[in-house]
C-alpha cells in the first residue's frame, strides 16, 4: 500500500493517539478493498435487526469514511469524514445514536442530514481491536426517526466484536503470508 506526501503531511499534524489509530486502521490492509462477504453479513443483520433500510461496516481514515460493507447504498464504498456520526463514534467507547437527526444538535449541519439521504435516525457501535484502538462503526441508518431498544444496542455492540474478531483473522493471515514470503526469499 501506497501512502501520499499528503497523509504524511496529515499525520505531521495530528497527535500522537490519532496516528497509532490511523496505522492500527491500515495494518488490516481492508481500506480500499472489494467487499468481503464477512463483514457484508454483519451489514446485513445490523439492517434485519433494526429493519433499517441502510447498515454498513465503517473504517474512519484520515480524511474519509470507508464502507467496508454496505446493505442499500447501491454503489457508495466512502463517505466524507465530517463530525457527527461514524467520526464522532469513535471517540467514544459507547453505542452512539441518534433519534433524530433533523433536530439534534450534533448532526444538524451534515451533509447526509441535509442532502438527498436525508438521514434521520443513527445508531452505530464502535468497532474497538484486541489491543484498544476504535477503527470505525458496525451502523444502522433510517430516513426517518425512530428509538432503539436496549436488546438491538446491544446485538449492535456485538457485531461490532464480531469485526473486530474478523479484523483479527486477517491480519494473522496477512502475517502468516509475510512469514511465508519471508520464508521462501531466504531459501531462494
Amino acid at each position: 500500500m501506497t501512502v501520499s506526501s499528503n497523509a504524511y503531511e496529515y499525520l505531521d499534524n495530528v497527535g500522537p493517539q490519532e496516528q497509532a489509530r490511523l496505522a492500527a486502521v491500515r495494518r488490516y490492509r481492508l481500506v480500499d478493498q472489494p467487499v468481503e462477504d464477512a463483514y457484508d453479513r454483519i451489514a446485513f443483520v445490523a439492517g434485519a435487526i433494526f429493519d433499517t433500510p441502510i447498515a454498513t461496516v465503517s473504517l474512519v481514515e484520515q480524511d474519509r469514511v470507508w464502507l467496508a460493507a454496505c446493505q442499500g447504498l447501491s454503489g457508495v464504498r466512502e463517505v466524507g469524514k465530517e463530525p457527527g456520526l461514524c467520526a464522532s463514534v469513535i471517540a467514544q467507547d459507547d453505542v452512539y445514536v441518534i433519534n433524530n437527526a433533523a433536530v439534534d444538535p450534533r448532526t444538524l449541519e451534515h451533509p447526509l442530514v441535509r442532502g438527498e439521504l436525508g438521514l434521520r435516525f443513527y445508531a452505530a457501535a464502535p468497532i474497538r481491536t484486541h489491543d484498544g484502538y476504535r477503527l470505525g462503526t458496525v451502523n444502522v441508518i433510517d430516513s426517518r426517526p425512530r428509538e432503539a431498544n436496549a436488546r438491538q444496542l446491544k446485538a449492535l455492540e456485538h457485531l461490532a466484536s464480531i469485526v473486530a474478531d474478523e479484523l483479527e483473522l486477517r491480519l494473522m493471515v496477512i502475517r502468516s503470508a509475510a512469514a511465508e514470503q519471508r520464508m521462501r526469499d531466504t531459501v531462494s
